[in-house]
């Protein structure tokens, strides 16, 4: 009996993270693409292990900030999509927040939001951002 209710048990835990796994990588996906369009790069320049050019980095920035606010990821599920640690998207998040006292860039990352979010429902029908 206790054996039966603990595999049972697992098996929910097994499709709970399935879910969120796969809810992750549609996010970072959407994320990546829609930045990587906004700011004129492939997204293959959003994932580079290393730092690299300013512009993709801040781009990468902008992606996990969508990804954790705009879709509401935690910090060490966004860290994990992107191959960061939990403490840089903390540290992306403020970077990219700082910027949205600049109009232009608000405006900008208010469509960001809503593209993710479009994206999103394109690439995973029947969830939302």
């Amino acid at each position: 009996m206790v054996m039966a209710e603990t595999v049972r048990a697992l098996d929910v835990s097994r499709r709970r993270a399935a879910r969120i796994t796969d809810r992750t990588h549609v996010v970072r996906r959407a994320s990546e693409a829609a930045v990587a369009a906004a700011f004129g790069l492939e997204p293959d320049e959003l994932k580079a292990a290393t730092r690299g050019p300013a512009r993709a980095a801040f781009a990468r920035q902008t992606a996990m900030y969508l990804a954790h606010v705009g879709c509401g990821l935690s910090l060490t599920d966004v860290g994990r999509a992107f191959g960061r640690d939990r403490t840089t998207v903390a540290h992306a998040c403020g970077v990219v927040e700082d910027q949205r006292d600049e109009p232009e860039f608000d405006f900008m990352l208010t469509h960001l939001e809503r593209a993710v979010a479009a994206l999103i429902a394109a690439l995973a029908p029947g969830r939302e951002a």
